[in-house]
């Protein structure tokens, strides 16, 4: 069985200041063959591209209430009358604040859902049928 990928391209904010943002063209990505995680690539003044990946869990829930500590924190708000989802990306390399279209990371995120719906990770891995082979034997 191959598995299913997950793209969008979008154009992300990076917040510079409370007055201040550039915008930066970024891409999701979601693989089932990776259920638990989503994946942003984006360039900031770098030849390189900037690759993040983190639980997909804290995206959708980071959509409605703040969420995560650590290395990604998500929370959503409000920007001229529209929703947006913030994201804080902390790296030895640098901390980047990033603001996305509410309604496109929520479209986005509905199609990895229905790919993986929520539970269902666990069995996509397969990771009990490879334990009980081991156990079997």
């Amino acid at each position: 069985m191959g598995h299913t990928v997950v793209e969008r391209e979008l154009e992300l904010r990076l917040v510079l200041s409370p007055e201040r943002s550039v915008p930066v063209p970024a891409k999701l990505g979601y693989r089932s063959d990776d259920p638990y995680a989503v994946h942003i690539t984006f360039h900031i003044n770098s030849e390189r591209p900037v690759h993040w990946t983190f639980a997909r869990e804290l995206l959708v829930e980071g959509v409605f209430r703040p969420y995560g500590d650590g290395d990604v924190r998500v929370w959503p708000r409000k920007v001229s009358g529209r929703g947006v989802v913030l994201m804080a990306l902390t790296s030895p390399d640098g901390d980047a604040l990033l603001e996305a279209p509410a309604a496109t990371v929520s479209a986005w995120l509905e199609r990895t859902l229905r790919v993986v719906p929520p539970g269902s990770e666990q069995a996509l891995l397969r990771i009990d049928d490879g334990l009980a082979e081991l156990l079997a034997r």
